[in-house]
């Protein structure tokens, strides 16, 4: 069993869906997390609640990713609480789908705002405070690979982006032993996406299992990034798609 205890982490967008499972498996570990929500306070109590049920701290910071003031003081907020910050995870995201010739410069500037320069901040802001051993894990989408519906392109383009900033910060951070990771989930099961929606069959014909992934299989994958399992993988993307990229 993956043994956390000890860890402080936080989780950016940990309300729900795959950051509240990512949120809570890092608990089940031996975790103390911190998650940060945009809008519904009472989502991220239930989440707080449920960690702390594990015997774990928990704390829920209000922080817009979209807001650099707010992202930062999410990350000294955490440490405030917690006592310190090993595991950062940039899970936040937001999407609009609308095809390149109809998408409006407020879409795409907010993609970017939450998507690219979120997890960028998030990380400068955690870098003074991990030591040797520290984590920062990324959540992308297989869809920087694939692109699989054309409304979704520039929402594909900010997951893109994670790659590169990942292989970079991973050779930037590596001499000081803090590793640096991607984890780009498939079609995943949730509220934004759910696994009996419109265009469910077709992606789940675009898997050799087919069948949508759980939250919980992304929460899987962190988890073990975030190990000392781990220790010697860094600057890696891993898909967690139930094969689409195969």
């Amino acid at each position: 069993m993956i043994d956390l205890n000890g860890k402080r982490a936080l989780v950016t967008g940990g309300s729900r869906g795959i950051g509240a499972a990512i949120a809570t498996a890092l608990a089940d570990a031996g975790a103390d997390v911190a998650i940060t929500y945009s809008g519904s306070a009472d989502r991220a109590a239930r989440v707080v609640k449920a960690i702390e049920a594990k015997g774990r701290k928990a704390v829920a910071i209000r922080a817009d990713s979209a807001d650099p003031a707010a992202v930062k003081r999410s990350v000294d907020e955490t440490v405030g609480a917690l006592g310190g910050l090993d595991i950062l995870v940039n899970n936040a995201a937001i999407v609009h789908y609308n095809l390149i010739a109809d998408i409006s410069a407020r879409e795409i500037d907010e993609m970017f705002a939450v998507n690219v320069r979120g997890p960028i901040l998030a990380a400068q802001a955690a870098i003074p405070h991990l030591k040797a051993g520290g984590r920062i894990i990324s959540i992308g989408s297989a869809g920087a690979d694939r692109i699989v519906g054309e409304p979704g392109s520039v929402y594909y383009m900010t997951k893109s982006a994670l790659q590169s900033f990942n292989r970079g910060l991973a050779r930037e951070l590596g001499p000081r032993d803090i590793t640096v990771n991607l984890v780009q989930p498939g079609s995943t099961n949730t509220e934004m996406n759910p696994a009996d929606g419109e265009a469910a069959d077709f992606q789940r014909s675009l898997s050799p299992l087919g069948r949508f992934g759980e939250p919980a299989d992304v929460a899987a994958a962190v988890v073990f990034l975030a190990s000392p399992a781990a220790r010697h993988i860094t600057g890696t993307i891993l898909n967690v798609d139930g094969g689409q990229m195969t």
